[in-house]
C-alpha cells in the first residue's frame, strides 16, 4: 500500500530488515500530483522503456503499466524473462522516486493485454489516448474540464514504437477514452508520455 505521509524522525537502530526510527513530526506538505497519473504504455524496446519509466516517475506518475499492442515489436517470451523485466523496471522507479524527492514509490506493474485494458478505463475518471490521426481534440481541453476534480485519476494510453493499431484505437475510443492530438508533430513513443505529463503539471502546478 503507498503512503503520501512524510515524517521527521530520529534512526536509532539499522539491521537487515528494518530501520527503526523514533518520530518527531508529521509534515503536512506533499510533492505528489493532484491528480494520479497512470500511464499505459505500448511495450517499447527494454531501452526506451527504461527512460519511459526514469523520466514519468521523476514528472509525477503515479504507476506506469505496460501494454502488450498489435504493433509491439518486443515480444516477451516467458514468466520468468517477464519478472527480470519487472524487478528492474522497478529500481528504475525506485531511483527515480528518490531522486525527484517523491512521496512515494509508484509502481511498475505487470503487462496486460489490451483487453485487460479495456476493461480497466471505468476506473478512471479520465482517459487520454495520445493518437496521431487526431487533429482537434487537444490535451489542453481534456485537462481542463477536470482540473477542479480533487484527486483525478487520469489514464495516459501511449503506443509503441509503430503508433497504436487504427482498430485498437477505435476500441479504446469505444470505450471512453478521449483522443487528443500532441501537436503537429509526430513524437517518439519514448517522448509522447513525458510530454502529456509535462503538461499535467503545467495545468496543475503552475
Amino acid at each position: 500500500m503507498q503512503s503520501n505521509k512524510n515524517y521527521l524522525t530520529n534512526i536509532y537502530a539499522i539491521n537487515k530488515e528494518n530501520i527503526l526510527c523514533n518520530i518527531f513530526k508529521e509534515i503536512n506538505e506533499s510533492n505528489e500530483l493532484d491528480a494520479r497519473v497512470t500511464i499505459f504504455q505500448g511495450l517499447p524496446k527494454s531501452d526506451k522503456m527504461e527512460y519511459i519509466i526514469q523520466k514519468n516517475i521523476e514528472l509525477g506518475a503515479y504507476g506506469i503499466t505496460p501494454v502488450i499492442m498489435k504493433r509491439c515489436v518486443v515480444k516477451l517470451e516467458n514468466n520468468k524473462d517477464i519478472l527480470k523485466k519487472i524487478e528492474r523496471w522497478q529500481k528504475i522507479a525506485e531511483s527515480a522516486a528518490k531522486q525527484s524527492n517523491r512521496d512515494i514509490v509508484p509502481e511498475i506493474s505487470m503487462p496486460i493485454t489490451m483487453e485487460n485494458l479495456y476493461k480497466k478505463l471505468n476506473e478512471f475518471d479520465l482517459t487520454i489516448l495520445a493518437y496521431e490521426q487526431e487533429n482537434k481534440n487537444t490535451l489542453k481541453k481534456e485537462l481542463q474540464n477536470i482540473k477542479n476534480l480533487k484527486n483525478a485519476k487520469i489514464a495516459v494510453i501511449i503506443g509503441p514504437e509503430g503508433g497504436i493499431d487504427n482498430m485498437e484505437a477505435n476500441s479504446l475510443i469505444n470505450q471512453g477514452a478521449k483522443p487528443v492530438t500532441l501537436g503537429k508533430r509526430i513524437l517518439r513513443t519514448e517522448t509522447a508520455a513525458i510530454m502529456v505529463m509535462s503538461n499535467i503539471i503545467y495545468e496543475y502546478e503552475m
